[in-house]
């Protein structure tokens, strides 16, 4: 279900996207003029409607031992898309799949591995399900920024 989002929201969800872990209510009370205790409420009620799904760690995966980040496009039938996504899932190494509504390329796999032999059984498991892969590469660097359309916290004149 779609949720209109204030000006105060949106600052809150920027605060979060920085730093949700070291974000507190008084900090983003402070950004967004408002008090700690509507920040909290607000928190919850983003929460409760699932605009905001959960907090999770960044992971680097190279520091954690899987020096390779693997990308793979590949080519699912639509009917069948949904239920092949879950089945990359349980893939080792899978980290993530993006369901692609347009295109004949319309899964995304992304996955790490401690090395190449890793990343070939990866890759063999994958058409062992039955998909085709049209490319797969490795990732270099991964830049990421909080969605800046949320805005920044500061109020705005109307």
């Amino acid at each position: 279900m779609a949720r209109d989002l204030d000006d105060v929201d949106r600052g809150i969800l920027h605060a979060l996207q920085e730093n949700a872990r070291e974000a507190t209510a008084a900090e983003m009370a402070e950004a967004v003029d408002v008090s700690a205790s509507t920040v909290r409420n607000r928190i919850d009620r983003l929460e409760s409607t699932g605009v905001v799904r959960g907090y999770h760690p960044d992971i680097d995966y190279e520091r954690a031992g899987f020096q390779l980040h693997v990308f793979a496009v590949c080519r699912a039938p639509p009917a069948e898309r949904s239920a092949v996504a879950a089945e990359l899932l349980e893939l080792s190494g899978v980290v993530r799949v993006r369901e692609l509504l347009t295109g004949t390329e319309n899964l995304h796999v992304e996955a790490v591995a401690t090395d190449s032999a890793a990343v070939d059984d990866l890759l063999a498991e994958i058409t062992e399900l039955g998909i085709e892969i049209g490319s797969s590469d490795i990732v270099k660097t991964e830049h990421v920024q909080p969605f800046n359309h949320f805005g920044t916290g500061e109020p705005t004149d109307d």
